[in-house]
């Protein structure tokens, strides 16, 4: 066997690289829920949304300007917009309202339904179709995001409208994911991300006066939080999310976030002092397994699949 045979296929090569930046995601996104709860006790729920934003798009837009992007229009600046009204304006929102009721990792749980509408809407809309593999992943997985909900969830009406916010949120975040896929296959994951994080931030200005208000009497660790939100979990979890999202699908992405709720619980037991009970880490390792089952490929279907992974010409 020669040297050339044994150096990796680029398919095989993206799809790596796919999977770290997806991976990037998923940690900066789990540390975002414990920076909700802690910000969201001096900021209200659109002026933390606003806050996070803005220092996002900006972030964001000083690298658009180094690189010169070229940024979408048309029907493609239409998809771009209401991935950005859905995914960060409307989730951002919902999500922050949410975390004043129920904890980091219950949090996390709930908005891990969005993989299941995810994967149903791409088979739907972006005709990604339904594999498998990936619904018996889905289902493995928010099985065990059931059980941490069951093992961790308090009771009350507070609870149950955070609980709300929470599939709110979910429905945001997974309608903006399939608006987004289509726009990645003729622009950059940076331009696409500044641009929707700037729609959702111009979503939020109501909450302008609200946010200036109360970052007057914040804390100097809830304005530390604020803006790790912005540059981490927004401008670089989502720049890696969209760049790893052009390289797969959005179904196989989707369900590549239930790795969010466990380490969202461990971060929030280690910083938030919220224990979770012991159910919560079978629930934990079921999540994990339904990952590992959505991401393999029947061996009858691997050349299509590496098809997939190798994203879209550009």
């Amino acid at each position: 066997m020669t040297a050339t045979d044994n150096s990796p296929s680029p398919a095989r090569e993206k799809s790596v690289f796919a999977l770290c930046a997806a991976l990037v995601s998923v940690v900066v996104w789990a540390s975002a829920f414990v920076g909700i709860r802690f910000a969201g006790r001096d900021l209200a729920p659109g002026a933390l949304a606003l806050g996070r934003l803005l220092v996002g798009s900006v972030t964001l837009g000083a690298f658009v300007l180094v690189r010169r992007e070229s940024l979408p229009r048309g029907r493609l600046l239409a998809g771009t917009a209401v991935c950005g009204l859905l995914w960060f304006g409307l989730y951002n929102v919902a999500l922050n309202a949410a975390e004043r009721r129920v904890d980091a990792g219950v949090a996390a749980m709930l908005v891990n339904i969005g993989p299941i509408l995810i994967a149903i809407l791409a088979g739907l809309v972006l005709r990604e179709g339904f594999p498998p593999r990936l619904l018996l992943g889905c289902l493995i997985s928010f099985a065990g995001a059931v059980l941490i909900g069951v093992a961790i969830s308090s009771h009350g009406l507070g609870a149950t409208w955070g609980a709300v916010l929470c599939v709110v949120a979910a429905l945001g975040y997974a309608g903006g994911v399939v608006a987004q896929k289509p726009v990645l296959r003729h622009h950059s994951a940076l331009s696409v991300t500044w641009l929707a994080c700037t729609v959702g931030a111009l979503s939020c200005l109501p909450y302008a006066p609200t946010l200036v208000h109360q970052l007057g009497s914040a804390r100097g660790s809830t304005i530390a939080w604020t803006i790790y939100l912005g540059v981490a979990p927004t401008a670089i979890g989502f720049v890696t999310w969209a760049y790893a999202l052009a390289r797969t699908s959005a179904g196989r992405m989707g369900s590549t976030t239930y790795l969010v709720p466990p380490l969202a619980i461990l971060l929030g037991w280690a910083i938030l002092d919220e224990v979770p009970p012991l159910l919560a880490l079978p629930g934990g390792l079921i999540c994990l397994a339904g990952v590992a089952v959505s991401r393999t490929r029947a061996k009858g279907n691997r050349r299509g699949q590496l098809r997939v992974l190798a994203g879209p010409s550009r």
